[in-house]
């Protein structure tokens, strides 16, 4: 069902700042909504205030256009996931799951019915005779989504459901989350601050910081076009290289960028952006996957020497260091060059981002204006692998 949030404030006592801070936001019926961001962003806090556990200070929730703002969370029809799911150890799998429906007074007949349909959708109708002691972090995990689905809930929340399984497993269970999601059409909202979790389950992307939403959009669009330097920052690993620089008008009618040790001419499609922000300060950024090897020194690069590689499989991760900076690139690992290595480092055009220095904005002129409005009114009724990311950033 669609999910539409109206100026929702939430404050706690002795807070400096607003949990959430007044956001706007409509998930569609059927979307499967990643909210993104970093400890303490607000994203468990607003997942909470949808599920009826914490009660917003103003603004109002709708659910299938019902107002549940003041509904107790019984009465909302959702679902929700922890990351710490619990079993009842004295009960099999089969009685875990079936639990919910024996509190509303199903018939047995029904029960069995629906208990046996759930967990063949999540893989584990072989388990159910088991006890709860005797299966995997997985499987525990999967028992916790069914006794969520046999709700039938109109909208599913899953509050970083993955984080506490290995890296095998967590792969596995998002493509299980993933497909059920196909199969059920169900609204879910997904709750994580893993950004590879984020970019592979999501439909819409919510990235949340300091209470507020920073961007809202497809895996693609919050990836290849970030609204801001923070977005261009938290989104990618390693993180986005950025660096500030002044804005230099040429007698051409083009702009060059002044960087530390350093100058690029700045493509067309930033002009626009550009026209009133001559000698001004701009955060430049180029993602590492955008980064090329030059042969030789190159118009738009800068020369440097390879300080560390990180193999990656098929790719390395290479660490520069040119202009007195550390820059990160991704390459194959074909074309990989060994530590002390010379390097030449080729910035394309059409692959750097500009952000504005003050209010970090991004100056392209085919994202949407800080004005948009999110979501229609409503009616009340990545660090890197090595650690080194932020080197990036301190050069």
């Amino acid at each position: 069902m669609k999910v539409v949030l109206k100026d929702l404030v939430k404050r706690f006592a002795n807070a400096e700042r607003a949990a959430v801070n007044s956001i706007n936001l409509v998930i569609e019926k059927g979307e499967l909504a990643v909210l993104l961001g970093p400890s303490g962003c607000g994203k468990t806090t607003t997942l909470r205030m949808i599920a009826g556990l914490e009660q917003p200070d103003s603004g109002c929730i709708s659910i299938a256009e019902r107002d549940v703002t003041d509904l107790a969370p019984k009465d909302r029809r959702l679902a929700m996931v922890f990351q710490n799911f619990s079993m009842y150890p004295t009960m099999n799998v089969y009685d875990n799951i079936a639990f919910p429906l024996h509190a509303i007074k199903m018939k047995r007949g029904e029960i069995d019915r629906t208990v046996r349909e759930v967990a063949r959708l999540v893989n584990i109708d072989h388990l159910l005779e088991r006890s709860v002691r005797q299966v995997s972090g997985g499987e525990a995990q999967r028992v916790a989504l069914a006794r969520a689905m046999v709700r039938r809930p109109e909208v599913f929340l899953m509050d970083e459901p993955l984080s506490n399984l290995d890296a095998k497993l967590r792969v596995q269970l998002r493509t299980e989350i993933k497909r059920l999601h196909q199969d059920t059409g169900t609204t879910f909202i997904f709750v994580t601050h893993d950004q590879e979790e984020a970019m592979t389950l999501g439909d819409k992307i919510i990235v949340m910081n300091n209470g507020d939403i920073q961007q809202v959009g497809s895996p693609h669009e919050v990836f290849f076009a970030p609204r801001n330097a923070f977005v261009a920052n938290f989104v990618g690993t390693p993180s986005m290289n950025m660096l500030e620089g002044a804005v230099l008008a040429d007698d051409g009618g083009g702009y060059r960028l002044q960087l530390p040790g350093f100058e690029l001419s700045l493509p067309v499609r930033f002009h626009d952006g550009l026209a009133n922000l001559a000698g001004n300060r701009v955060i430049w950024g180029i993602r590492p996957e955008a980064i090329k090897l030059a042969s030789a020194p190159a118009g738009n690069g800068v020369s440097g020497k390879v300080e560390l590689v990180e193999a990656l499989g098929s790719r390395d991760l290479i660490f520069a260091r040119a202009a007195e900076r550390l820059f990160g690139l991704i390459v194959d690992a074909q074309e990989s060059l060994a530590v002390g290595a010379p390097c030449h480092l080729h910035f394309p055009g059409e692959q750097m981002h500009l952000f504005d220095a003050e209010s970090e904005r991004s100056l392209l002129n085919d994202l949407p204006p800080s004005d948009a409005p999110l979501c229609p009114p409503a009616s009340r009724g990545a660090e890197s692998p090595s650690g080194w990311g932020e080197a990036l950033q301190k050069g």
